[in-house]
């Protein structure tokens, strides 16, 4: 039996020698991947323009990108991107959604959140990174005491992002 990189080396994002680094106009996940982690990186492109504010969801689109003819390998569809970061304090939360026919790479910058999903909560700390496919529902929650600040990179660009009636956060018991 033949095992694939994956099955020998596990979670992709856990082998850094496998990501190489993000071309000017990204094609593939990998690829996306490595552009969240290079913008990671860079603090002075970012970290001046993060606010909290209490009241309301802080964003900011820090890149938008247009579909590039002529940049996609044969049999791809070239698209573009966009680049959002996020500022989460105490408690705040996205509520249960997903991106519509986007793609995208959440990575967490500072501090820490929790991803609800289906199948159960997953904390995500500074420098975790988590990837989703169109139409992948899931909540994003700060429960803790700090702030917290993460970086959304959506391929093709986010056009529509649909809320969920029932939050994977919440369990409800039911009489039988």
């Amino acid at each position: 039996m033949v095992e694939s990189d994956l099955q020998i080396a596990g979670d992709i994002l856990s082998v850094q020698h496998l990501l190489r680094p993000a071309p000017e106009h990204p094609a593939t996940v990998a690829e996306f991947v490595g552009l969240a982690r290079s913008i990671a990186e860079n603090r002075s492109e970012w970290e001046h323009l993060v606010r909290y504010d209490a009241t309301t969801r802080w964003y900011h689109r820090l890149r938008t990108v247009p579909q590039a003819l002529g940049s996609a390998r044969a049999g791809e569809t070239p698209f573009g991107y966009e680049v959002w970061l996020l500022s989460w304090v105490p408690g705040q939360g996205s509520g249960l959604h997903d991106h519509g026919d986007s793609s995208g790479v959440l990575t967490v910058l500072e501090g820490e959140l929790t991803e609800h999903t289906a199948r159960g909560p997953l904390a995500l700390g500074a420098g975790s990174q988590r990837i989703f496919a169109p139409g992948y529902a899931h909540e994003v929650v700060n429960d803790t005491l700090d702030g917290a600040v993460s970086l959304h990179v959506y391929f093709p660009g986010l056009t529509r992002m649909p809320m969920h009636s029932c939050s994977p956060a919440l369990t409800e018991t039911l009489p039988v």
